[in-house]
């Protein structure tokens, strides 16, 4: 039988930062001095230009739900007794998306494309993680 723990982020020199941020309540991402571009996940050079000059800068927390899933079977052990979960993909405020979670959405919630969301950084284990509440009214 497999492990049950949930698969853990392998941390370099050139991710350290991201992960030490999110322990630390931040989201952080990285920023191109040349053009100006916005990313996520960290890469030593702009997916835009090419450009090796960067620098890491916080996110505000703010995005917009761009798409999501709902997981109906677990593709790895550790989540079968989440079952059903999803899998968000927001769009910061700043510009970079990434894959998430709603904390509070579906199946428990009806989210909308665009609606407005908020970061709340997660521990689980040794891990700090994203995850984002929908925001209504907005």
């Amino acid at each position: 039988m497999g492990s049950t723990s949930i698969p853990v982020a392998e941390v370099s020199s050139l991710t350290e930062p991201y992960w030490s941020g999110l322990d630390e309540g931040e989201l952080r991402f990285q920023h191109c001095d040349q053009c100006g571009n916005a990313w996520l996940p960290a890469r030593e050079e702009c997916p835009r230009c090419l450009h090796a000059a960067w620098t890491w800068q916080v996110a505000s927390g703010g995005g917009r739900l761009v798409s999501w899933v709902i997981y109906h079977r677990a593709y790895h052990e550790a989540f079968a007794e989440r079952l059903p979960y999803n899998v968000a993909l927001i769009e910061l405020d700043e510009g970079p998306r990434l894959l998430s979670n709603l904390i509070d959405g579906p199946p428990h919630a009806d989210p909308r494309i665009d609606q407005p969301v908020r970061l709340v950084v997660q521990h689980e284990g040794p891990l700090a993680l994203t995850g984002f509440e929908l925001q209504h009214g907005t």
